[in-house]
């Protein structure tokens, strides 16, 4: 079998997911061809694992000091060099094309009437899951900017849904943080103001930045960016302070941190995500970040565990009975071992408790 996977690269959740997916691919003896969209090429990292990779400008949105610009997003699109990459991008030889709501790949094979995959969170939003009311406009947005055949939603939990769990790395498990340190992961807002509020607060942080000179700026150590170094921060700390973003709380909530999210604001996604650890009591949410709200998570927060299976493996394995095997059975499959653990959630008693 022959894939053609698209994904959106403007966001590192995407590539988590894709790198998990394409080691699950590997293992199943899966040939994928990979297409990013979203951001420069230079601008990419640790993009070993995909090879000979394509990238595309595709569409992406523009973002000021923690929300999103819509002038600066639609003054930005190119629309025409869209369309010719849509035109020119050749399908043939592919066995099934996934999109992982990267637009070049998904409305290539919608104008070239070949049929694709939507594999994401944000496919999750096409099922009734909460999500921010009175947003219409939005959500149909989110509906074309990669229009998929068939789409593979994920999320936190199934919301009696036919959506399957979040795709984590399986090479993250859970252990006792080695520090009080926080893990902040803000690349939406303004570094430098994100860092004189941290400074002005008792206690010690690590900040990934791609932005902001690696250093120590008093109680703020701040890093670059890499797949390994984010992931011995996340090790060490015992909590993490970040935007709505689905990947990154999925891995906090796969090993146990304590969570703060702010969502992006004018962002459907991230602030439907706050909605749905607020309802879950999965974690915090925050619409600022000032010294305040971080100051009473960080002494009071408490923590929830979520055990998810290696879904990118069963995903694969699904994929290589598509169309034949019934999507239901994956569904099943994917929710029968999962257990939520959590001193946060008040009627749960630290009872582990299926979620299916």
């Amino acid at each position: 079998m022959k894939i053609l996977y698209g994904v959106q690269g403007t966001g590192n959740g995407h590539l988590t997911r894709a790198r998990a997916m394409q080691k699950a691919f590997k293992e199943a003896g899966v040939s994928v061809d990979w297409v990013f969209s979203g951001r420069p090429r230079e601008s990419y990292f640790d993009m070993e694992t995909f090879g000979d990779f394509r990238c595309f400008k595709g569409l992406s949105f523009s973002i000021n000091a923690g929300q999103i610009d819509p002038i600066k997003t639609v003054t930005e699109a190119s629309f025409k060099l869209l369309l010719k990459d849509v035109g020119t991008l050749d399908l043939r030889g592919y066995d099934l094309i996934i999109s992982d709501f990267e637009p070049v790949v998904a409305w290539a094979a919608k104008v070239k009437k070949v049929p694709c995959i939507g594999l994401g969170h944000q496919y999750a939003f096409f099922h009734d899951i909460p999500k921010v009311k009175n947003a219409l406009a939005s959500y149909a947005i989110m509906k074309w900017f990669a229009p998929v055949n068939f789409a593979i939603g994920l999320h936190w939990h199934n919301f009696g849904q036919q959506i399957l769990p979040p795709i984590i790395e399986q090479n993250l498990s859970p252990k006792q943080a080695t520090s009080k340190k926080a893990l902040v992961y803000l690349p939406f807002e303004d570094t430098q103001d994100v860092i004189e509020t941290l400074n002005s607060l008792p206690f010690d942080f690590i900040l990934h930045s791609k932005d902001f000179a690696p250093g120590t700026y008093n109680n703020v150590q701040v890093k670059g960016f890499s797949v390994t170094g984010f992931h011995e921060s996340l090790s060490l700390c015992d909590s993490v302070i970040c935007n709505a973003g689905f990947e990154l709380a999925s891995e906090c909530l796969s090993l146990g941190k304590k969570l703060l999210i702010k969502p992006l604001k004018g962002q459907i996604e991230q602030t439907s995500n706050a909605l749905a650890i607020e309802q879950l009591q999965y974690g915090y949410v925050t619409q600022e970040i000032d010294a305040k709200s971080i100051c009473l998570f960080l002494t009071t927060a408490k923590s929830t565990q979520v055990s998810y299976p290696n879904v990118s493996r069963l995903i694969a394995q699904w994929i290589l009975e598509y169309p034949d095997k019934p999507f239901s059975d994956l569904v099943e499959k994917s929710w029968a071992d999962v257990v939520v653990q959590s001193d946060l959630i008040e009627d749960n008693n630290v009872t582990p408790v299926r979620v299916a």
